[in-house]
């Protein structure tokens, strides 16, 4: 018998969780989205939308009224609540994943008790102790909040003392933790899967490029040696094991120059690194995870192409109305995806451009191609009274 899927957070991933759904009918009857921003882009794709913070209460409750299994595609819901409305949906990722992972200094020590390899870190409790972590760490050094950040806003590069009291003043009020500064060569991700069952699967290593900490590029399969990748692959079928939560997440790690490889974050979600998958991996990330939080086995993660995964980005000091890139699309190894956001906005993500190898062609050519049009995979300012 088909299902309601709740999804806590709206967003691309929301929108792009739902199209995944609308091929499932068999299984999943109907999605609802409880998001802040009325219109948001999963109701685009036809989900029906709770318009309340990912936080509510009682938009929390209201969506265990009307769905069977919840999951998230931000990890901002409060899993206290969802703890307390278990008995009317199925909630996967388990609240109890969600709590360990919000935190990120709980995060790190749930990581490091069970073995995986983390960056050093320590929780900081007011400006003085950070001083003294920092004259174990040296310079430069992470400060990070703990909790409600991503895509690197919660994060400040410590380089010198004379930045320790701004850094701690950026964060005043809100847990931190600072964590040692890792020289890596290269950031890298996997997209791992847990079902229900316990079945474990995971997707080829891939290679993050970031601009402002923000992912701007991702390239699958990651340019590591052969090792480099089973040495991931392996941390993050560990963690999987380990973290014990239902549904596609993503692990991001850095990677040394001895070849060393460490986990930076983790996500309990579908993830922007894995948006390749679309249209390189024999089930994309999106209808991975809704087979895992269902029970059904999981699909294949195998790349039929090399592929990479371009963010188009809101342009830097504009807000307002967009049009979209005019990019070439009718040579079959071009998709561009956007995400009907209303406003663009400094550094906000609008859309990706997706590009697969032709046959007989590697990543390097890809990312050939990707420079020959990446001038026109922008997202320019609408023209006319509102735009300029």
């Amino acid at each position: 018998m088909a299902q309601v899927l709740g999804i806590i957070g709206g967003g691309q991933l929301g929108m792009m969780l739902t199209e995944a759904a609308s091929t499932m009918s068999d299984r999943i009857s109907r999605v609802v989205v409880l998001d802040p921003t009325e219109g948001c882009p999963a109701s685009l794709a036809g989900a029906e939308q709770i318009v309340a913070d990912f936080k509510d209460r009682d938009a929390i409750v209201e969506m265990s009224r009307r769905a069977d299994v919840i999951t998230y595609e931000i990890e901002s819901g409060d899993s206290d609540v969802l703890e307390s409305v278990a008995d009317r949906a199925r909630i996967e990722p388990s609240p109890a994943t969600l709590r360990v992972i919000q935190d990120k200094h709980a995060q790190k020590s749930f990581l490091a008790e069970n073995g995986i390899p983390v960056p050093d870190f320590v929780a900081i409790d007011g400006l003085d102790g950070l001083r003294a972590a920092l004259e174990k760490f040296g310079y430069p050094a992470l400060l990070k909040a703990r909790r409600d950040a991503y895509d690197g806003r919660g994060n400040c590069k410590i380089d010198s003392p004379d930045g320790v009291r701004d850094a701690y003043g950026r964060f005043e009020g809100r847990p931190m933790m600072l964590e040692r500064f890792v020289p890596f060569v290269k950031e890298v991700s996997v997209i791992a899967a847990r079902s229900t069952r316990g079945e474990i699967r995971t997707y080829p290593l891939v290679e993050n490029v970031h601009e402002e900490n923000i992912l701007r590029t991702t390239i699958a399969p990651a340019r590591v040696p052969d090792d480099v990748a089973e040495r991931a692959r392996r941390i993050a079928e560990r963690t999987m094991g380990v973290l014990k939560g239902a549904g596609v997440f993503g692990i991001e790690m850095f990677v040394t120059g001895s070849g060393d490889v460490m986990i930076n974050e983790i996500a309990p979600r579908v993830h922007n690194s894995g948006h390749h998958s679309l249209q390189s991996s024999e089930t994309s990330q999106f209808e991975q995870h809704l087979r895992a939080i269902l029970g059904m086995s999981l699909g294949g993660t195998a790349l039929k192409t090399s592929a990479v995964m371009y963010n188009i980005l809101g342009m830097r000091g504009y807000e307002g109305p967009y049009c979209s890139p005019d990019v070439p699309q009718a040579d079959g190894h071009t998709f561009l995806k956007m995400y009907g956001k209303k406003t663009s906005k400094p550094l906000r993500k609008l859309g990706h451009l997706n590009l697969t190898g032709r046959e007989g062609q590697g990543t390097e050519h890809v990312l050939e191609r990707l420079e020959s049009i990446r001038a026109r995979a922008v997202a320019l300012p609408a023209r006319g009274p509102q735009g300029r």
